[in-house]
């Protein structure tokens, strides 16, 4: 079992990752390129853990003891002390590649490096690393603190011993991990990106309101929320980049992006993180 993890980025999905391993008892390593990411990321920790005090999950000393767990570093060097690296940059091909080499670089010979991409080709990113046995995709999802599936995915190289730790690791954290085979989207966004796409096709036709296809979706199949608030939620660009990824990768015109989230996406409205995307925020 790993006992220090290292997380690279900071941002939402980074430091949820890094919350509930430090939160579960792990040493945590966060990285970034500046330390005001590193303080932006650590401050939304604390935010989350104040939740958690407030709803009485937590307690006030438990809340110290997690953050006490986090070191923030802007030096690649540190993950030298790692049994775990999972890396949760941005979801742009070189960008990961680039953070993998480096990693990989200075990390034990026996450590796991994971990436938390949520549609690049496991095996690719393996590719370049020295260690495609010892690589796997980690796939959790938004927000981390709140969802309980991790999605394990094995590329083509991915050891079953690695299968192994990993699932071991999120279940020591308390996920729900799934094993997955390498396929563009895995298993959960191959199934739910183009049910939000198709939601999209359905509001650009003016067969229903964005308000009624939501209601008609959670009411109608128990869903949480709708097609198109939880693309808000996901942010517009992030689906039209997943959605880009299939139709390239499969080849196969039902993953065609909807134009009007095209349109949407270079008007700006990006969702939640941009004030506007279906809804207004």
């Amino acid at each position: 079992m790993s006992k220090t993890i290292g997380v690279i980025g900071a941002g939402i999905m980074g430091n949820g990752i890094a919350q509930v391993s430090a939160a579960a008892g792990l040493n945590v390593i966060m990285v970034d390129i500046n330390d005001a990411a590193l303080e932006r990321g650590l401050a939304s920790i604390a935010a989350s853990l104040d939740k958690l005090v407030k709803k009485d999950k937590i307690s006030a000393a438990e809340r110290e003891a997690t953050l006490a767990r986090i070191s923030r570093t802007t030096d690649y060097g540190q993950l030298a002390t790692a049994d775990l690296v999972i890396e949760a940059a941005t979801e742009n091909l070189e960008i990961k590649k680039r953070i993998l080499k480096q990693a990989d670089g200075v990390m034990r010979a026996d450590a796991i490096l994971a990436t938390n991409t949520s549609s690049i080709s496991i095996t690719e990113l393996a590719a370049s690393t020295t260690r495609p046995d010892r690589f796997v995709g980690l796939h959790f999802f938004n927000p981390v603190p709140l969802m309980q599936l991790v999605e394990v995915i094995s590329g083509l190289a991915t050891s079953q011993q690695t299968q192994e730790s990993i699932a071991e690791f999120a279940r020591a954290i308390g996920k729900a991990p799934i094993g997955v085979r390498n396929s563009p989207g895995f298993a959960v966004n191959r199934i739910l990106c183009p049910m939000i796409n198709e939601a999209i096709f359905t509001l650009q036709e003016g067969v229903a309101t964005a308000e009624d296809i939501d209601t008609g979706m959670k009411l109608g199949c128990g869903h949480p929320i709708g097609p198109l608030a939880l693309a808000d939620l996901v942010g517009l660009d992030t689906l039209l980049s997943v959605m880009e990824v299939f139709y390239r990768d499969f080849g196969d015109t039902k993953y065609r992006p909807a134009p009007l989230l095209r349109e949407m996406v270079a008007a700006g409205r990006y969702g939640r993180k941009s004030g506007e995307g279906f809804y207004k925020y």
